[in-house]
């Protein structure tokens, strides 16, 4: 059976040396090379879809690829697709960097300028490794496979719009509908999910962030099972040392998380640091949320366009949510459309004070009315996300009031209330 090879080669004359060597080798097969670490990671959870037999058997990786660094990339194809072995070709074939490669899951290291004998053998010994692997993974072992959990984040236009809220009700609906649920608290300096969920927990995001193999133990040790079956991920309680959960750590937890959990939701909040950036840029959907008043509006124009700058989001695949909204409102989410150049979730939430307060100010916010107009609505955004396995099994969250299959989400949050 002949091995299935994926280049992931940035540089032309490098692709080329690459796929010409690689077509020689005998049994192989090459498949057409990616050209940046996006492509690499959608192409393997394209194909993990399917099959994990549709996955090739090696992923060669240049060691400039980019726009995430090589050594990172390969911890995200190790974690997400454990049946797929890595090499990784590199003019750097020292001692520490053979140690780091293999600390980040690679299964082989081939030195630049390429030799034939060299990467011949290489290639043979990692295909018969994921051979060996998928041979395991057949057998039905206890091993998660294929494209992993779903990320969703949640971020706010501004401090007050509801965002903490949204995340809130998203992870609870994901639990119950019988999905393995994650909350993440990534508003670092200000988070308040343990205080909307009436939780003390003296651990924290801040305790994974010097850890670059996060292992199922280190995660189980870090998260705190919530009544309601959620695992929580909490804010430090002391805001300044959110500074320790860098772009780099957020990049490891992500990656754990998504390979632990069906759904993973993050509550990014208002502010954008490292981390939140991060986590915005490697979600499959990023909520904004913002409330149909001006200055709100401004915000979430404002962040979009920051989104696009730093090539974190674009536009097209950031997606609103409306809260508090009103048919007597001016604004409506058709102008917001129009006015940030986002999707608009087809559900959007309406103002309920009277119904939030008592549970906000109790820290109870998983006991809301199931019959209050605010759970349905966020419940309902959760099966028109995807979120929940069926929504007709949930009475609180009413019935779907379309899915906008065509719009990509992803987003970050902000405090909400």
């Amino acid at each position: 059976m002949p091995t299935r090879i994926l280049p992931a080669v940035g540089d032309a004359d490098a692709v080329r040396s690459l796929t010409t060597l690689l077509s020689q080798l005998p049994d192989a097969e090459p498949v057409a090379p990616v050209v940046d670490s996006t492509q690499l990671v959608d192409t393997l959870a394209r194909l993990a879809a399917e099959s994990v037999d549709e996955l090739p058997e090696v992923v060669v990786v240049h060691e400039r690829i980019g726009p995430v660094p090589a050594l990172e990339l390969i911890r995200e194809v190790a974690l997400r697709f454990p049946a797929v072995g890595v090499i990784l070709v590199t003019t750097d074939a020292s001692p520490g960097l053979f140690s780091a490669a293999m600390d980040s899951g690679a299964r082989g290291l081939v030195a630049l300028p390429l030799s034939y004998e060299e990467l011949a053998s290489r290639v043979q010994a990692v295909a018969q490794w994921s051979t060996g692997v998928r041979r395991h993974l057949g057998h039905g072992g206890d091993v998660f496979t294929g494209v992993g959990g779903t990320v969703v984040t949640v971020s706010g236009a501004k401090g007050g719009v509801g965002a903490t809220v949204t995340a809130v009700q998203l992870a609870l609906a994901a639990q119950a509908s019988g999905r393995s649920t994650a909350l993440v608290d990534l508003d670092l300096q200000t988070g308040d999910v343990a205080s909307y969920l009436d939780v003390q927990f003296r651990r924290s995001v801040v305790d994974l962030a010097g850890i670059t193999d996060i292992t199922p133990r280190v995660l189980a040790d870090a998260v705190f099972r919530h009544d309601t079956g959620v695992s929580l991920l909490l804010a430090p309680a002391e805001g300044e040392r959110g500074e320790e959960v860098t772009d780099r750590a957020a990049r490891h937890l992500v990656s754990a998380l998504r390979s632990r959990y069906e759904v993973v939701v993050i509550d990014c909040g208002a502010q954008l640091g490292g981390a939140g950036a991060t986590a915005v840029e490697m979600a499959d959907r990023a909520l904004l949320v913002t409330t149909p008043d001006v200055v709100a509006v401004r915000g979430a124009k404002r962040a979009v366009r920051l989104w696009d700058r730093l090539q974190i989001r674009k536009a097209e695949e950031t997606t609103i949510v409306v809260n508090r909204h009103s048919r007597h409102t001016e604004i409506q989410p058709p102008l917001i459309q129009k006015i940030t150049g986002t999707g608009v979730a087809a559900t959007a939430i309406p103002a309920g004070y009277k119904e939030l307060q008592a549970a906000v100010d109790a820290g109870r916010l998983h006991e809301l009315d199931h019959k209050g107009a605010v759970k349905q609505a966020l419940w309902t955004l959760a099966g028109e996300l995807g979120l929940v396995k069926s929504v007709e099994g949930h009475r609180a969250g009413g019935r779907g009031r379309g899915d906008r299959g065509a719009v990509r989400f992803r987003g970050r949050k902000e405090g909400g209330g």
